[in-house]
Parts: C-alpha cells; sequence; structure tokens
C-alpha cells in the first residue's frame, strides 16, 4: 500500500513537472519562430523546430502520466503505465526526424547563403538560453528513473544547447560577418539531437521488445534463489522484463527436492525477489518430480501456480 501510494505521488509530482515545462516550451516557441523568420537564423529556426517537437513531445509524456492513473482492466490486465514507454519511443524517432530535417536545411543554407542579423539572434539565444535552464532545473528535480522524465530532460538539455549554439553564432556574426557559422552550429544542435534520440529510443525499444532489466540477470536470479531459499534443487524458465522502467517483472519454475508446502517456498522466493532484486511482482511455478513444459520429462508431473 505504501509503494502504491509512493508510486502515485512520484508520478503526480513528474506529471506537473512536465507541464510546468511543456507550457514554457510552447510560449518560447512562438518567440523563437517570429525571431527566427525575422532575423533570417537558420540555427534559430532549428531550434525553434526541436522546440516544437520537444512541446509535442512534453504533452505526450504529461498524457500518458496522466493516462498510467486509470486502473487495470480485463483488457489491458497490466494497466496503462507501459503508454509512457510508447510515449518516450514516439518522441525518440521524432528527435531523429527533426534532426535530419535540420541537417537538409543547414547543406541548403551552406550551399546558397542568406543574410542574418546577429543583433536579434542574440537576444533570442539569451532568452532560450534562460528558458532551457529553467526548464532543465525543473525536470532535474522529478524522478530521474523514469524513462519519460529522462527523455522529456533530454529533449530540453538539447535546447538548451541548442540555445548556447545560437548564441555563439550570433557573436560570431556580429563581430565578424561570417553568417555560415549559422547553419554549421545548427548542425551541431542536430547532432546533440540525434545523440538523445538515440538513448531514448534504445532504451524505450528495449522495454517495448520486453527486454531484461538492466539491472536483471535472469541466470543470477536463478543461482541466487537456489541458494538462499531451501529445499529448491533447481530454478529455470527464468524469465524478466518490464511493463515501465520502474515496474519489473519475473516468472519462473522452481523444483523441490523435498515436500516442503509449496505456498511457503512461494512466499519466500516472492520476498527474495523483492529484497535482492526489487521485484514486487512474480509468478512461480513450483514443481516436484518435473517440468510441465518439458516435453521429454515425465507425465506425472504435479505443478502448483501462484
Amino acid at each position: 500500500m505504501s509503494h502504491h501510494h509512493h508510486h502515485d505521488h512520484a508520478h503526480g509530482a513528474n506529471e506537473r513537472r512536465v507541464a510546468i515545462v511543456a507550457l514554457l516550451t510552447g510560449a518560447f516557441l512562438i518567440v523563437e519562430v517570429v525571431g527566427g523568420l525575422v532575423s533570417g537564423s537558420l540555427a534559430i529556426l532549428a531550434d525553434a523546430g526541436h522546440m516544437l517537437t520537444d512541446c509535442a513531445s512534453l504533452g505526450l509524456a504529461w498524457f500518458s502520466f496522466r493516462l498510467a492513473r486509470r486502473p487495470a482492466d480485463w483488457k489491458r490486465t497490466y494497466g496503462f503505465d507501459r503508454f509512457s514507454i510508447l510515449a518516450a519511443f514516439v518522441n525518440g524517432i521524432a528527435l531523429f526526424a527533426i534532426a535530419l530535417w535540420i541537417t537538409v536545411e543547414a547543406a541548403h543554407r551552406l550551399l546558397a547563403p542568406e543574410p542574418v542579423i546577429g543583433g536579434i539572434m542574440l537576444w533570442i539565444a539569451l532568452a532560450g538560453l534562460a528558458v532551457n535552464i529553467g526548464g532543465f532545473w525543473v525536470l532535474r528535480g522529478g524522478d530521474q528513473g523514469n524513462l519519460n522524465i529522462r527523455a522529456a530532460a533530454l529533449h530540453v538539455l538539447g535546447d538548451l544547447l541548442g540555445s548556447v549554439a545560437v548564441l555563439a553564432a550570433a557573436i560570431v556574426i556580429i563581430t565578424t560577418g561570417w553568417t555560415p557559422i549559422d547553419p554549421i552550429l545548427s548542425v551541431v544542435v542536430a547532432l546533440i539531437i540525434l545523440r538523445s534520440a538515440w538513448y531514448v529510443v534504445r532504451d524505450s525499444g528495449h522495454i517495448l521488445l520486453e527486454g531484461a532489466p538492466s539491472d536483471l540477470d535472469t541466470r543470477e536470479i536463478a543461482e541466487d534463489i537456489k541458494a538462499t531459499v531451501a529445499g529448491i534443487e533447481d530454478v529455470h524458465h527464468v524469465h524478466a522484463w518490464s511493463i515501465s522502467e520502474e515496474r519489473p517483472m519475473v516468472t519462473l519454475h522452481a523444483r523441490l527436492g523435498g515436500r516442503q508446502a509449496p505456498d511457503k517456498t512461494v512466499a519466500a522466493i516472492k520476498a527474495r525477489l523483492k529484497e535482492r532484486f526489487g521485484v514486487s511482482h512474480a509468478t512461480v511455478e513450483i514443481e516436484f518430480d518435473g517440468c510441465a513444459d518439458d516435453k521429454a520429462q515425465p507425465r506425472k508431473v504435479k505443478s502448483v501456480s501462484a
């Protein structure tokens, strides 16, 4: 009950933080679009395009937190937590798309340079830097174990570094008049975005593909349970995955050597999984004479699932 209350409280705090940053990003996005068009700066427009994706992504992240509050039903027996992972995955793909657009546009600008007003760039860059530092600070105070919060923080960090690039380009243009620095630094922003996108897509894709959590080794689980729970001869068919980064799941078969009480053994295994590996939800099948899933084993199998 206390864990569930803490989970809900953390999600509520994360939801509020994402909402604040989404509003900040959306408001400044309008400023950047206008400033980019007036100044002729691709770096500003590239950052505005990134912020547009961020605003949509942060809105999606906020919605996923809202949706995750809904209880499980007979169609979605694990609830809606996985939606936040799907949102993070979509956010990462969107980052790839915006980075590609920035790179193509930068190539066009290098081949056909356009005039850029450095003074407007400078003021917009300074304002963007302040907004993004504030947004990043808000998200850094959230739950860093939550993939959606991490994805949102990476989005804002990309915007922050984008503002630094715009600021650097503005200073170069004002002091030297060399306008190619604008598309060149916009490509730097694109590379930063690509790095962020890779980590988000990799981690969220791993969860969507039912990959084992990075801190769970199924071989270690099997050996640990055999060593610490009395009466267990073998542990096999160990599977580990996660509904979200905060909800690891494990299923396993355990064969008993004697005639221990199955319910007590199951309780001991689950207690060990929670204590040693942080897994609070597990499905354990107890076997006595053989594994029901192994066709080579004799048919006389007694198994108890819990």
